[in-house]
């Protein structure tokens, strides 16, 4: 049994931040969904300029 596996977290959930300019940001990453539009949901609440959306790490489909 190897310990430090056993207690690696997959952190498969990243906020995403766009500012005024349209550059795009990952800001943090994060293991559920619900956590990390959490986040997403509090920094966009703030009424700055830039957009928050959570997006998926995973790679989609390809072979």
């Amino acid at each position: 049994m190897n310990e430090g596996t056993a207690h690696t977290a997959t952190l498969s959930w990243a906020v995403v931040r766009q500012d005024d300019n349209g550059n795009r940001y990952r800001v943090a990453r994060y293991a559920t969904r619900a956590e990390a539009q959490r986040v997403a949901d509090q920094l966009d609440a703030r009424g700055h300029k830039q957009l928050y959306w959570v997006e998926s790490t995973k790679a989609r489909g390809g072979s």
